[in-house]
C-alpha cells in the first residue's frame, strides 16, 4: 500500500502542463490541484486533450513542458514512485478474457508482488465490493459491459492505492450500470481516495465531481464548482407546465406584467422566464389558482452543465470533434498505442 500525501499537501497537481505531436498542441498550458479525498472532472469534448493529459499524469507519455506530481511525487522524476501511489482505469477494458474475475485481480495482487494472503483476500474484499462474489468463477468474456467494466476498476484498486485516475469511465454503459459505478466512486471517495475524472457527460460531472475543470482544444476554458459554474451560465428560469392545452393562452395573460420576457412552448404546454426568485413562486402560483388554471409542474430550474459548456464552446458536449482536433488525432492514436 502506498502512503498518501501529507493532509495539507495535494493529491494531484499539473503546473503548466504542455503536450505537443510535432506541430500539434493536444495539450496547451494547463494547471490544477486536487485535495486529497475529493473529485476533479476533467470535462471536455472528445480530442479536447482529456486522455492526452491522464496519460501525462500516470506517467504513460511525458510531458513536453511543465511539471506534474502524485501523492507528492513527480511524474518525470519519479515515475516508479508515481505508478506505486495510484490506480489507472482506462477507455478500454484490460483485463484478460480467458481469466477468471478472481483470477484477474490475483495477477495483478501478483504483479505488485503483494503477498499471496494479501492478494487473495483482497480479492475477494473486492468482488464483494462491485458485487461480482456472485461471477468470480466466471471467465471474463461472458460478462456483461457494466460487469467488466467493475472489475477493470477493482484491478486498479487491489494495491488500494491513495490516488485513482479515471478516465472516461462509464463510457458504453447503459444507465443502470452507470449509476452502480456512480455509487460505488461514492463510496471510495468517503474513504479517503482521490479522484479524477474524465468525461464527456455533464450530468457524470454534475454528480460527481467537487470541482471542475472544462477545457476545449488542449486549453482551460473554465473552472469552478459544479454550482459556479451553472451560476456563470446565468439565473434559474421560472418553468410552468399547463395541465390543458386550452389554458395556455389564459396562462400567458395571467402572467403578463407578472414577469417580463416569457418562452412558450404550446405544443409542450409549458412556459419559460427569467426567474424573480423563490419568493415570487408563491404568488405566481396563487395567481393560477384564482383564475382556475390547473397545473402539472410549477418550478425553478437551474442551468445545466450542459448549458454551461454550449455558452462557453457554442457547441454541445457530444458534438463531433473539429477539424483542428482531427487534424493531430493520428499521431496521439500512434502513441496512445504505445
Amino acid at each position: 500500500m502506498s502512503t498518501p500525501p501529507p493532509s495539507d499537501a495535494p493529491a494531484i497537481e499539473a503546473e503548466h502542463l504542455v503536450k505537443k505531436f510535432g506541430d500539434f498542441t493536444a495539450v496547451d498550458d494547463i494547471s490544477f490541484s486536487v485535495p486529497p479525498g475529493t473529485v476533479l472532472g476533467l470535462l471536455g469534448p472528445n480530442g479536447s486533450g482529456k486522455t492526452t493529459t491522464i496519460r501525462m499524469m500516470t506517467t504513460l507519455s511525458p510531458p513536453t513542458s511543465g511539471t506534474a506530481r502524485v501523492a507528492g511525487h513527480d511524474v518525470t522524476a519519479a515515475p516508479a514512485a508515481v505508478r506505486k501511489a495510484m490506480g489507472l482505469t482506462a477507455q478500454a477494458a484490460t483485463v484478460d478474457e480467458l481469466l477468471t474475475g478472481r483470477e484477474n485481480l490475483r495477477l495483478i495482487g501478483d504483479l505488485y508482488g503483494l503477498p499471496k494472503k494479501r492478494v487473495k483476500s483482497r480479492a475477494d474484499e473486492l468482488l464483494e465490493k462491485f458485487s461480482l462474489s456472485d461471477a468470480a468463477t466466471r471467465v471474463a468474456k461472458s460478462y456483461s459491459g457494466g460487469m467488466r467494466r467493475r472489475l477493470d476498476l477493482a484491478a486498479s484498486l487491489v494495491a488500494a492505492p491513495p490516488v485513482l485516475f479515471l478516465d472516461e469511465p462509464t463510457t458504453g454503459l447503459d444507465p443502470r450500470s452507470r449509476n452502480e459505478l456512480w455509487d460505488v466512486l461514492r463510496d471510495l471517495v468517503r474513504d479517503g481516495t482521490t479522484l479524477l475524472l474524465t468525461t464527456q457527460y455533464l450530468d457524470e460531472a454534475d454528480q460527481l465531481a467537487d470541482r471542475v475543470i472544462v477545457i476545449d482544444h488542449g486549453s482551460v476554458i473554465a473552472e469552478g464548482t459544479p454550482l459556479q459554474l451553472k451560476d456563470r451560465s446565468g439565473a434559474a428560469s421560472l418553468v410552468i407546465t399547463v395541465s390543458r392545452p386550452n389554458d395556455v393562452d389564459e396562462a400567458v395573460r395571467v402572467l403578463d406584467g407578472r414577469i417580463g420576457e416569457l418562452h412558450v412552448d404550446r405544443d409542450a404546454r409549458r412556459l419559460t422566464a427569467p426567474s424573480e426568485g423563490v419568493s415570487a413562486l408563491a404568488g405566481i402560483a396563487a395567481a393560477f389558482t384564482e383564475a382556475g388554471i390547473e397545473l402539472d409542474d410549477i418550478g425553478l430550474q437551474r442551468p445545466s452543465l450542459d448549458d454551461v459548456f454550449l455558452s462557453l464552446t457554442g457547441r454541445r458536449a457530444e458534438d463531433p470533434e473539429s477539424a483542428r482536433d482531427t487534424a493531430g488525432a493520428d499521431t496521439i492514436e500512434q502513441e496512445n498505442r504505445v
